[in-house]
């Protein structure tokens, strides 16, 4: 089974799928597989491992201590295409669709596919939609991209059906890393009802009851990261597992 079929898998007999960002600029490597191994014995369905910027030459390492220590998928989320291991399982194939720069959509991709076909791990394409958080976000400057409006559903519900027509297999709303406020249900909902591309919502989710608002609306995967990097917050890991597990 593929890992994209098993994430298919896990909303089918769970409704929806809990994903943790573990972003290797944050924290140190040991620190990063604790985290790791707390979230595979706390009911957490995927990892996903990427930054922005990434400011070492740990991305590697990050990864190879992961994969020694848990049996969870290991997903890239990559903020560029030096963010390629043969360490993960697969690695999220992004397009950002909501800007307009050819590097991020077409540019990066064309870069790294020979990379990602020799060392044989599985891209899953994925149409990346940045959604206005209320301040500056990593992925914003980086990117240098202008998010789609937080009250405009319909243009979010557009952008995500020429995802669907250009045939990629994951949606990805997101308000960014440290954002102010995550992605409004209004809009999780709008794009639910008008696409039918299983739909992954990230950024400024830091409360259970807030991931499950989001899986309410119709997110089909919840991402989490900035809540649990503090030493002593991944008890919450739990309670983060059965509010997205429990639509």
């Amino acid at each position: 089974m593929t890992v994209y079929e098993t994430l298919l898998e896990v909303v089918r007999r769970r409704g929806a799928g809990f994903l943790v960002l573990l972003d290797p600029d944050r924290l140190e490597t040991a620190h990063l597989a604790t985290l790791a191994e707390q979230c595979a014995q706390s009911d957490v369905d995927a990892l996903l491992v990427g930054s922005s910027l990434l400011l070492s030459s740990r991305f590697q390492e990050v990864l190879e201590k992961i994969k020694e220590r848990v049996r969870l998928p290991l997903i890239i989320f990559p903020g560029n295409m030096a963010q390629i291991s043969a360490h993960a399982d697969a690695i999220l194939y992004l397009s950002l669709i909501s800007g307009r720069a050819s590097q991020h959509l077409i540019e990066q991709q064309v870069r790294a596919a020979p990379l990602i076909k020799e060392i044989g791990i599985e891209p899953i394409s994925t149409g990346y939609l940045l959604v206005d958080s209320g301040r500056l976000t990593s992925v914003q400057f980086m990117s240098n991209t202008l998010p789609l409006p937080r009250d405009k559903p319909d243009i979010a519900r557009a952008h995500a059906l020429a995802a669907q027509y250009l045939g990629m297999k994951l949606l990805f709303m997101d308000a960014g890393s440290g954002a102010q406020q995550s992605v409004p249900e209004e809009m999780i909902q709008a794009v639910d009802e008008y696409v039918s591309l299983p739909l992954v919502v990230g950024g400024g989710i830091r409360e259970p009851r807030v991931a499950q608002e989001k899986v309410r609306a119709g997110a089909n995967f919840v991402v989490v990261g900035n809540a649990f990097e503090a030493r002593g917050n991944t008890g919450r890991l739990k309670e983060f597992a059965a509010a997205i597990h429990n639509r």
